[in-house]
């Protein structure tokens, strides 16, 4: 098989690397800026709203609704839009995508059930795309703090998609860089296209992070961290509902 085996361990060095870094980050407290707002959002009785478009949504799922998670957290979609929204589905689809439309950020923000106390941790890779860029301006207008999840070297070499010329950097109050490329891609030697895209498994590693961070500071304070136990244990899934139930509508679970 020709230079597979090679291709493999490169790709591993490059995941590994970017891994250790945001560990590394995190141990030094280059996390506890934005530890610190969810950790205080969520002991006074706030929800962390995760947003994400493209495969950055897999970020927000990372942060809400997963075993081992907090479970006062929101996953919000552009197709909340049509879900509980006043879109059509066949808008989710087509070209140029949904997520570089600006106007889509506005009723996207509507459909979310906020508090003054709330937090939005919102990633995109390039955070360049109307949608994105559009939710963070609104949360930050309506006075919620806003955690960015991007690639800095990516976001910096692209233009502003958005009528304010913002990048989601330039607006977020705490940035984290999940060390991607320009380009996502990392290996360039395999094909005329680089493979082996990264900012999936960074940003699912920060989300981690977060998380840990949170639960870490909340039971320093002697407060309590709503946590969520796998609904594939026996039990685990009623205590969820009872837990969830404190919030009311506030979250929302979908397929």
């Amino acid at each position: 098989m020709p230079a597979f085996p090679q291709h493999v361990e490169e790709f591993q060095r490059e995941v590994v690397d970017r891994l250790t870094r945001l560990s590394a980050l995190a141990a030094s407290g280059g996390l506890d800026r934005a530890v610190d707002l969810l950790a205080t959002c969520i002991a006074s009785g706030g929800v962390v709203h995760a947003f994400g478009t493209g495969h950055s949504e897999a970020f927000a799922m990372e942060i809400a609704g997963r075993a081992g998670g907090l479970i006062p957290t929101n996953k919000v979609a552009l197709r909340d839009a049509a879900l509980f929204g006043n879109h059509a589905i066949s808008e989710l689809t087509g070209e140029p995508p949904l997520e570089r439309d600006p106007a889509i950020a506005r009723d996207v923000f509507d459909t979310v059930v906020r508090d003054p106390r709330d937090v939005f941790v919102i990633a995109s890779n390039s955070g360049v795309n109307g949608s994105v860029v559009g939710l963070a301006l609104l949360a930050a207008e309506h006075g919620h703090p806003v955690i960015a999840v991007t690639s800095l070297e990516h976001t910096r070499a692209v233009e502003p998609k958005h009528p304010s010329g913002k990048r989601l950097s330039e607006i977020a109050d705490v940035v984290l860089d999940n060390l991607a490329p320009y380009g996502d891609a990392t290996l360039s030697t395999v094909a005329d296209v680089a493979v082996g895209a990264v900012s999936s498994l960074t940003a699912a590693h920060l989300a981690q992070l977060l998380t840990i961070g949170t639960v870490t500071a909340l039971t320093a304070r002697g407060q309590e961290a709503p946590l969520y136990v796998s609904a594939n244990v026996p039990g685990g899934h009623d205590r969820n509902l009872a837990i969830e139930a404190r919030y009311g509508n506030r979250l929302r679970r979908s397929a």
